[in-house]
């Protein structure tokens, strides 16, 4: 039987929000709010970056960054955002199609080369763990749907931390070796966003 506790007042208030906000700003990435908006603040038109699932993300961080790597399995989803940067004439982008070997697209990067990572597709807890030494320090990490991973408070009615349940081994690994690292933790009720920083300076 479906669980359906999480249906209250608050939840169907929450999702209006963000129904509404993704009418208005329907080039936005689907991360929250927030987390968005942080963003646009934090991008730099000098800034190289990697995102695993591609999507409307793909053409907002192209027009806001040097170049982006895009990997996506999804062959639909490859050829919906393969036709949208065509149609944006963006040129400062390499999109994947990789349904096998997923992760290997971090080969491409020397360590202490990537401004930002956006964690949005299969693997994230392997693909967070691959990418830690690829980004810069000061650098980001983005992992959209967080409540599902950490077993940090979260509002959301069915986060890992209202389940009471454990967090992977692959997620485990990625808090120890982040221990050190800020991090501002967004949330719009639906889901959570999380934006962490590596330190400038190497201390973990």
């Amino acid at each position: 039987m479906r669980n359906t506790s999480h249906l209250s007042l608050k939840y169907f208030y929450n999702k209006l929000k963000v129904k509404l906000y993704e009418k208005k700003y329907p080039e936005h990435p689907w991360l929250t709010q927030e987390a968005n908006s942080i963003l646009s603040t934090l991008l730099k038109p000098t800034d190289v970056g990697l995102e695993f699932g591609s999507g409307r993300s793909t053409i907002w961080f192209a027009k806001r960054i040097k170049h982006l790597t895009s990997v996506e399995q999804n062959k639909f989803w490859y050829d919906k955002v393969f036709k949208m940067i065509e149609e944006n004439n963006l040129s400062n982008v390499d999109l994947f199609f990789q349904d096998k070997n997923y992760i290997k697209v971090v080969d491409k990067f020397k360590n202490n080369n990537l401004d930002f990572v956006l964690i949005d597709g299969i693997l994230r807890g392997e693909c967070a763990n691959a990418i830690i030494n690829k980004v810069k320090r000061g650098g980001i990490i983005v992992i959209d749907d967080a409540h599902r991973y950490f077993p940090f408070p979260s509002t959301v009615s069915y986060s890992l931390f209202k389940k009471q349940q454990k967090t992977s081994l692959e997620w485990n690994k990625f808090i120890k070796q982040t221990k050190n690292w800020k991090y501002i933790w967004t949330s719009n009720g639906l889901k959570d966003t999380v934006i962490w920083f590596k330190p400038p300076i190497q201390n973990y």
